[in-house]
Order: C-alpha cells, then sequence, then structure tokens
C-alpha cells in the first residue's frame, strides 16, 4: 500500500485540516451561542473560558492551514503546464479538465470559486475568535454584534462547504498527483 507525497499532501488539506475545521463547527455554534445568550447571569469558570478561546483559535488556526496548503502547495501543482506534444494529461489536472467540454466545467466554475471562496473562512474565523475573546460572554449585552459573530460563522462555514465540496469533485476528475511514492504497508 502507497501514496505519492501530492496525494498525501491532498488528504493532509482536505481531510486533516479542512474536515477537522468543518466537524468543530457545531462545537463553535454551541461555545458562542450558549456563552452569548447566558450573559452576564452566567459565570464562565476560568478554566472553561480559556478552553474556548484555545477552541476558537483552533478553529482559525485550522482554517488558515487549509487556505494557505491549498493556494501555495497544492495548486501550482493543479495549474502546472504540461510540456508542448504531452499526450498523457494526468500528471497536469488543469489541462486534463480543460481537455475536454464534459470536465472543463469543473475547472471553470469549481475551481474558479474553490479558490476564491475559500479565503472567507480564515477571515471570518479569525474575526469571530478575535470578538469572541475580546467581548466572550458580555456578547449577550451586545445583540447586533452577537448576531454579525454568528452571521459570520455560518458564513465561513458555508465558504468552507462549498471549497470542500467543490475540492472532492476536483479530485475525484483531475486529482493531484506525484512525487515520491510512501510506502504505508507492505505484505510479507
Amino acid at each position: 500500500m502507497e501514496i505519492s507525497f501530492r496525494d498525501l499532501i491532498t488528504v493532509l488539506h482536505g481531510m486533516g485540516f479542512g474536515a477537522l475545521f468543518m466537524l468543530a463547527f457545531s462545537g463553535a455554534i454551541g461555545v458562542i451561542y450558549a456563552t452569548a445568550v447566558a450573559g452576564s447571569q452566567w459565570a464562565v469558570p476560568r478554566g472553561t473560558a480559556t478552553m474556548f478561546r484555545f477552541y476558537l483559535i483552533s478553529m482559525a488556526t485550522l482554517s488558515w492551514l487549509a487556505v494557505l496548503s491549498g493556494a501555495y502547495i497544492i495548486y501550482p501543482w493543479y495549474r502546472a503546464v504540461a510540456p508542448a506534444g504531452t499526450t498523457d494529461l494526468s500528471g497536469y489536472p488543469r489541462q486534463l479538465l480543460l481537455s475536454s467540454p464534459l470536465t472543463a466545467g469543473w475547472h471553470e466554475l469549481g475551481m474558479e470559486w474553490k479558490e476564491h471562496i475559500a479565503w472567507f473562512t480564515p477571515i471570518a474565523m479569525t474575526m469571530v475568535a478575535y470578538v469572541f475573546i475580546k467581548y466572550g460572554p458580555q456578547l449577550a449585552l451586545h445583540r447586533q454584534m452577537r448576531n454579525a459573530v454568528l452571521g459570520f460563522t455560518a458564513v465561513a462555514f458555508f465558504a468552507t462547504a462549498v471549497a470542500g465540496g467543490f475540492g472532492a469533485f476536483l479530485n475525484k476528475y483531475a486529482p493531484v498527483r506525484g512525487g515520491h511514492e510512501i510506502i504505508l504497508y507492505t505484505q510479507h
């Protein structure tokens, strides 16, 4: 059983950073909502407040890792240009998609959306983490701010779902492959 280096990085990008980030959303909504609705009546223990901050900072970090690894590691592999006369485009995902009218839409719509909408996620989650850390339980006293924080969390969720969905389909039709082979398991 083996995997290429680029496959491994793609899995780390999507299933590592991206999927962990998506799984954390229910917790983020719960933390923000529970803290905000209880307001000043709920005395949050210091350890719990620290854990909430760590949770949101971890989410923001995961979102930055997903977007930066996608933009600066995987995307250049995706856009690699095949040498003239190349007939096997499997090592050149963008050109492979654009070579057929049946798959060109995956690049023209899917990748174009993915590469732009994904940036909303870390920006929104960084704002959410900052505002939550600054105001915490006092968000209950600032309804518009609380609604904005919940709204930005929803925007980050939507942007991640769109980017992740397109990423999964793009990787199905034109996977980013190559690099050294990594042996995961050998039979004796």
